[in-house]
């Protein structure tokens, strides 16, 4: 089978969407198929070209059996309104043209931005073949979410576009049960829904000892520390988690805080004004130093804001800080913390509420038969949700539809 995979972002960027799309992708090939995908420049979040790459017309190299096509865009980083509308718009333009020199059997274009999602559905019209798309996150609700936009013509236009494309897909594929049922509730039947859970590559994320030379170079020892590895965007809240640490009277506890995004700048001056000495900011790493840093933690934050939206998701930082057993420290309601309760793979605080989560910290630091518990939890969890066995779930899905 030939496919044809658009996406935004790929590796060697190590966002969410990046790694699932990438270990998907090098899955297939190894089963057999043909797998071409259509991606950008690496940038993300930066908004800056990783080295050895050129923002040109097409360029177009081999990464373990997977054909990537880089083709241009409007580069911008992962913040500002306008800009990044242009960024998506130009990759939609882009990759639809660039699609239709491609021959396949099938199409899948993959959210959250689903300006993508309508580069599928052209090329499916264009090329007369099937298209599937993948749901990420629900768009665009979580755009009122996370207050980038209010309620207004342009959501409800953008609503719109949302249903047609559901509408117009030959099947759907979604990350959590919820995202199947809000898609059910706007018409869409539940047969061309299908679920395929994020996860984690479990080869590549084992328990480890410390990372002994980072503890010194960040002045670890000796210290309980929560990290937070991931995007630094709207949807996180992590003022919160800042607020939260200045005011937290431990001396032997810290935050790493790993990663960049659209509101970086704005915490690193957060972080200055509130002076946290107790607070570690550190840009994002390459995908194979992440692990060396998720060793020196001692328990994974995985935070978002307060909202009925978010009760949706499952955050895929989850599993890969599982598989590394670090008890979750988990900010979320909704699905994600039913899978953490279920799994005994961590404690859940209240989004947003102060002495929740200053509660949870020292639990998970001073009952050390519990963290043992949740640590044998984690490990369970990443072995249910191991990301090989996700990417053949997700291809029986294609070879169905195709």
């Amino acid at each position: 089978m030939k496919i044809l995979f658009l996406s935004d972002n790929f590796f060697p960027e190590v966002n969410a969407p990046a790694n699932r799309t990438y270990e998907h992708c090098k899955e297939w090939t190894k089963q057999g198929h043909e797998v071409t995908v259509i991606t950008c420049v690496p940038n993300f979040p930066k908004g800056e070209i990783f080295g050895g790459y050129k923002n040109k017309l097409r360029q177009t190299e081999w990464i373990d059996g997977i054909k990537v096509v880089r083709v241009w865009s409007y580069i911008a980083a992962n913040r500002g309104k306008v800009r990044r509308i242009l960024d998506y718009t130009s990759f939609a333009v882009m990759s639809f043209l660039m699609g239709l020199f491609y021959k396949t059997d099938i199409i899948v274009a993959t959210s959250p931005q689903f300006f993508t999602a309508i580069s599928g559905r052209m090329l499916s019209l264009f090329k007369r073949k099937p298209w599937i798309m993948e749901v990420r996150d629900i768009w665009p609700e979580s755009i009122i979410a996370v207050g980038a936009m209010k309620k207004s013509k342009t959501i409800l236009m953008l609503e719109k576009l949302e249903k047609h494309l559901y509408q117009s897909a030959t099947g759907i594929i979604v990350v959590t049960s919820s995202f199947k049922d809000h898609i059910i509730s706007k018409g869409i039947a539940a047969d061309k829904i299908e679920i395929v859970q994020n996860g984690v590559a479990i080869d590549l994320f084992t328990p480890k000892n410390k990372n002994e030379s980072l503890i010194d170079k960040h002045q670890l020892t000796g210290k309980f520390v929560v990290g937070y590895l991931g995007t630094h965007g709207m949807a996180h809240k992590l003022d919160f988690v800042l607020t939260t640490a200045k005011k937290l009277e431990s001396d032997d506890i810290a935050f790493l805080f790993l990663g960049d995004g659209a509101e970086k700048l704005r915490l690193l001056q957060l972080q200055k004004e509130l002076n946290c000495s107790n607070v570690i900011m550190l840009p994002s790493v390459s995908k194979d130093r992440i692990v060396d840093y998720i060793s020196i933690i001692d328990v994974a934050l995985v935070n978002l804001k307060k909202s009925e939206t978010f009760k949706n998701v499952i955050p895929s930082k989850i599993f890969e800080n599982a598989a590394m057993q670090k008890p979750i420290l988990l900010g979320v309601e909704g699905e994600a913390k039913s899978l953490i309760e279920k799994y005994k793979a961590g404690i859940c605080f209240e989004p947003e509420h102060t002495q929740d989560f200053i509660n949870a910290i020292f639990y998970l630091k001073n009952d050390t038969e519990f963290y043992s518990l949740c640590q044998q939890g984690c490990k369970k969890l990443a072995l249910d949700f191991e990301r090989k066995s996700l990417a053949l779930k997700m291809l029986v899905y294609l070879e169905r539809w195709k």
